[in-house]
């Protein structure tokens, strides 16, 4: 007998695996369709012996302490804070906007206070913001938009930003300096030894056993169990009772090239020319040392595994209605992105884990292990994995790693 069941060996059900078998001393079985755990975050080593993102690529990046600390139980840090580059007219240039990407479009020498100005001059103020359209142009105008914002949109929800929510581009950042960074989160960091070694750090307890390669429904009459844990597709759970919830999927190109670097930056988006919205090249995000490097390109796609909600006003009042069943459905709790149809980053994620818990729990805390002296910090010892898996999987690609070429050394 299991107390619990977890669907799904992502960040939701993994951290909730953690936390109960660990704090509240809970028998917990966790369950899994793929043949690994760490959901979308899974990175292996591929056969040239370099750590990539299985699919696509994952930036740590949080405001929360709370998060940060609780994660670093289970890795340690490397300092990494992201940049990309957009491929406009010949050049690329840094996005989100900011001082040094209109300077460079436009072969200027703009100030901070120029800046404003300039912006002033072009935007297109709208009386009430109901689109991305509307968001992008009253902040920056038609022209930014068209170069930077409305085909990159088209390729990635095959929908023109006049049709989206402005939710999608409500927090728009535009900077008035010359800071290129992508994100400002107070905590910038990647997993040292990659996404998955933290999963299996986080799962190796006595008391939870995974099983993978199994739809939760081959267990229902052979596994005995108190409650459930769901962080699938809320409309899969309910058998699509009212119709399936629109996704964005993705279709993932990887590719290993023989020189040392593809690319000049860990990411380029590509708006307007191609068919795919980006390439990333992995060792920027890794500091692996390699004579090869590893690219992935992305093809957004309507079909395939679920990845982006689809931001529209009807699609939200259709999940209203599976959310209202899944709130007076006894005994399963409903955690994640999937399983409440909504976008969360990691550290998102990780914290609506983190709540689910502290109410399960009726509010046990354990405190984060150790406290950080600097972004790159030992605060658990790397170890082999001691799963217990209960079915035949693929062997582990740490362990596996080691026999690659090149593949061992992360700087």
């Amino acid at each position: 007998m299991f107390d619990y069941l977890i669907v799904g060996a992502g960040f939701a059900g993994s951290v909730l695996a953690e936390r109960l078998a660990k704090v509240c001393n809970k028998r917990v079985l966790i369950c899994d369709k793929r043949n690994h755990i760490g959901g979308n975050a899974y990175d292996h080593y591929n056969d040239a012996g370099i750590l990539v993102h299985k699919y696509g690529p994952h930036i740590f990046h949080t405001n929360s302490r709370e998060v940060f600390e609780y994660l670093g139980q289970f890795t340690e840090w490397r300092q990494y804070e992201h940049r990309v580059l957009a491929s406009i007219d010949g050049q690329l240039i840094p996005i989100p906007i900011n001082l040094e990407t209109i300077n460079r479009l436009y072969n200027m020498n703009l100030s901070p206070r120029d800046m404003e100005k300039f912006l002033e001059t072009v935007a297109e103020p709208r009386e009430q913001i109901r689109t991305s359209e509307d968001v992008v142009v009253s902040k920056v105008g038609r022209e930014l938009y068209e170069k930077l914002f409305r085909n990159y949109t088209r390729k990635q929800w095959d929908l023109d930003p006049s049709e989206l929510d402005a939710a999608v581009t409500a927090r728009l950042p535009v900077r008035f300096n010359r800071d290129c960074r992508y994100f400002t989160d107070t905590y910038q960091a990647m997993p040292l030894h990659g996404y998955t070694r933290m999963f299996e750090n986080m799962l190796d307890h006595p008391n939870i056993k995974v099983m993978l390669n199994t739809d939760y429904h081959e267990l229902e009459g052979e596994v005995a169990y108190e409650e459930m844990i769901y962080t699938g597709p809320v409309d899969e759970f309910f058998d699509f009772r009212y119709g399936k919830l629109p996704y964005r999927s993705l279709h993932f190109k990887h590719e290993t090239h023989h020189t040392e670097w593809f690319q000049p930056n860990s990411v380029v988006n590509y708006p307007n020319e191609h068919l795919y919205t980006r390439i990333t090249e992995f060792k920027y995000l890794t500091g692996q040392v390699h004579s090869k490097t590893s690219v992935v390109y992305e093809f957004p796609r309507a079909e395939g595994d679920p990845y982006y909600p689809v931001p529209k006003p009807e699609n939200q009042e259709l999940y209203k209605r599976y959310k209202a069943l899944a709130d007076t459905t006894v005994g399963v709790h409903f955690v994640g992105r999937l399983a409440t149809y909504k976008y969360y980053n990691m550290d998102q994620v990780t914290a609506q884990a983190l709540t689910v818990f502290n109410k399960l729990s009726g509010g046990q805390r354990v405190p984060a292990a150790s406290r950080a002296k600097s972004m790159l910090y030992p605060v658990a010892a790397q170890r082999g994995s001691r799963l217990t898996v209960l079915t035949d999987v693929l062997p582990s690609s740490t362990t596996a790693a080691k026999k690659k070429e090149g593949g061992e050394k992360i700087a």
